[in-house]
């Protein structure tokens, strides 16, 4: 595009950002843009984009010419706002390889009998440390109407292969057996559920036992309920996709960019920055991160 000029694809500022400390972010925002002579275009449909001595893009009957071109468009999470799969088929357009997209920091579904289990338990909640292969989280999980979600469920989802199940310890670092294993001790359902109620929410105590009840009271039989209770393997059936999802996984794959410019190897003066890029990050403002990051070091090149 020409110096100086932004045109954001279909999405309005509004669109953008939310209320709050976000608006003082756009307004300060906007204000550099206007000390640096930056134009502003919302509502504008990018139709074409040319490579005829730079870049060509054209925007119904707008059209913008400049030597760099600075693709910043998102991924598909959330389409409600205005994603869209623009910036994959830019890429592929300049033959740049895409990694395969796929919803991340997203909520697990459950399949019928497991959600029957369980979903009439949606809104409570519980630490545990979910896992998938090497990789654990240690947070809150919720049930919902439709299977789990909470920060240790988005989490371990950008990790998570279909048709395999996530392990969940719903007692991190405790003993919920403890109480059943003392001198003299009642051994049987009621005292069970009393001394899992000590480790977790109430109703989630109890549904668990019931689903999960002890093959007996002995020492063994206890070191079984133990090691369940650490290791609860569930298998989601999918995810709510991209409508749910905070991030996209996937994108434009980091060998085709430079690591210090973010800018493609196979075309000169294109680059590619933020979530459109093979780049995920955690819960907790890293996907943002990255996204300032890169297109910081986008901006210093171009």
């Amino acid at each position: 595009m020409e110096k100086h000029r932004i045109a954001y694809h279909e999405k309005t500022l509004g669109q953008l950002f939310c209320d709050g400390p976000a608006q003082q972010i756009v307004s300060m925002l906007a204000e550099e843009c206007r000390r640096a002579g930056v134009q502003i275009f919302t509502n504008i449909k990018v139709e074409q984009i040319l490579r005829e001595n730079g870049f060509v893009l054209r925007a119904g009957e707008e059209s913008f010419h400049g030597e760099s071109l600075v693709i910043a468009t998102g991924g598909l999470s959330i389409p409600k706002m205005g994603a869209t799969s623009f910036g994959y088929d830019l890429a592929r357009q300049f033959g740049l390889k895409i990694v395969e997209t796929r919803p991340a920091l997203v909520p697990l579904t459950l399949n019928k009998d497991d959600c029957e289990h369980l979903c009439d338990l949606a809104g409570v909640s519980a630490e545990v440390v979910a896992s998938f292969g090497a990789q654990q989280f240690r947070e809150k999980m919720l049930i919902t109407h439709r299977g789990l979600s909470g920060p240790a469920i988005l989490q371990i989802s950008s990790y998570w292969k279909p048709h395999q199940p996530i392990t969940l310890d719903v007692a991190p670092e405790q003993k919920v057996t403890t109480m059943l294993r003392e001198p003299k001790a009642r051994r049987d359902s009621s005292a069970a559920k009393a001394a899992f109620r000590a480790v977790l929410p109430q109703r989630l105590a109890d549904r668990w036992l019931d689903l999960y009840p002890p093959d007996g009271w002995s020492n063994h039989a206890l070191d079984e309920l133990e090691h369940h209770a650490h290791h609860w393997e569930i298998l989601p059936e999918d995810t709510e996709g991209y409508a749910k999802a905070e991030v996209t996984a996937g994108g434009v794959g980091t060998d085709e960019l430079s690591a210090k410019t973010m800018e493609s190897k196979k075309v000169s003066g294109l680059y590619f920055i933020g979530e459109v890029v093979d780049v995920t990050g955690h819960l907790g403002g890293f996907n943002f991160q990255w996204a300032w990051a890169s297109a910081y070091c986008a901006g210093q090149d171009v």
